[in-house]
């Protein structure tokens, strides 16, 4: 046990040590869950404690790959990874909302991709968005992509000037209409512009880049 727990603490470490990406992180989760003999979950939740974020980066990961067998899993992920104030956990959140989607299946999923994109707190919304991106390579939306424009549109009047939602949902549903031009098209022929962040998403879809 004393083995296991000083390789753990060296991959800690070792994460603390770089500042951008992710497979390294991914790579010592995976490391870790390899791991029979260890709590993931308790690990997970300890981590989410840490004031390195890579630390809390690495729960995050640990968390989504626990999520589609443990129900407190994905809880921890709507509430407490939610709230972190740091931009490179709440990546980490989207990527692990899309492993859930993917694991359980898109459609199935669509529940729980409702619900967060429902919900008051803009770092779930967003992560479902930044997570499907791009919606119409996933399966079933690749064959429905009609539900994703909805699906996404529907943040329009809910993006509450979030600069960052605002630009997830433009981004998301510019990457949709360089495939279904005519599709985003009819979708956004409605929307009234005269709100200031409708408008702001609508020139972000139709901006040429």
């Amino acid at each position: 046990m004393s083995h296991t727990r000083d390789k753990v603490n060296k991959t800690i470490d070792q994460i603390k040590g770089v500042e951008h990406g992710f497979k390294h992180i991914c790579a010592a989760g995976d490391s870790i869950l390899a791991d029979a003999s260890a709590d993931h979950f308790a690990l997970a939740t300890t981590y989410l404690k840490d004031d390195s974020y890579q630390v809390r980066m690495l729960a995050t990961y640990l968390l989504g790959q626990l999520s589609t067998v443990n129900v407190k899993a994905l809880k921890v992920l709507e509430t407490k990874v939610a709230a972190d104030d740091n931009w490179r956990v709440q990546e980490m959140l989207a990527k692990a909302f899309d492993h859930y989607c993917h694991s359980k299946g898109y459609k199935e999923s669509l529940p729980l991709i409702k619900k967060w994109l429902s919900a008051k707190d803009p770092n779930l919304r967003r992560a479902v968005v930044e997570g499907l991106r791009i919606w119409t390579g996933r399966p079933f939306f690749k064959e429905n992509p009609e539900i994703a424009i909805q699906l996404i549109s529907q943040l329009r009047v809910k993006a509450d000037e979030t600069e960052y939602l605002v630009k997830s949902v433009g981004n998301a549903l510019r990457d949709i209409r360089k495939k279904y031009k005519d599709l985003v098209d009819r979708e956004i022929a409605g929307w009234d512009v005269t709100d200031k962040t409708v408008s702001a998403i609508k020139k972000l879809i139709e901006a040429k880049k």
